[in-house]
């Protein structure tokens, strides 16, 4: 990671999927990045914006092409396990309001 000022932490993703699941039904957005080269030369490019909602045992996945997907957790740890994520934001979205009117 670059010494900047204006870069914030990266969490893996397992770290998001355990954050995504504390909140369930609630959307996230994160900003996905990859890191590149080695050492000193070592940079992180950021590739686009994610929304992640879990609900259960599913992952829902909204890339930057508007494209959204339904995943189990193990097929998210798949697809994501070579990003590294930052700015993790909450949008507000609620797709599961069930928790908030049971009685359990």
């Amino acid at each position: 990671m670059s010494g900047s000022s204006s870069s914030t932490e990266l969490i893996s993703p397992a770290l998001l999927l355990e954050l995504l699941a504390v909140r369930g039904g609630q959307e996230f957005r994160v900003t996905a990045c990859v890191q590149q080269g080695r050492g000193r030369r070592q940079q992180v490019r950021e590739v686009g914006l994610y929304q992640f909602t879990v609900r259960g045992e599913q992952v829902q996945a909204c890339g930057p092409s508007g494209q959204t997907r339904q995943l189990s957790r193990a097929g998210y740890l798949e697809i994501f396990g070579g990003y590294l994520f930052r700015d993790a934001q909450a949008t507000g979205q609620m797709t599961d309001l069930g928790p908030l009117f049971s009685s359990v």
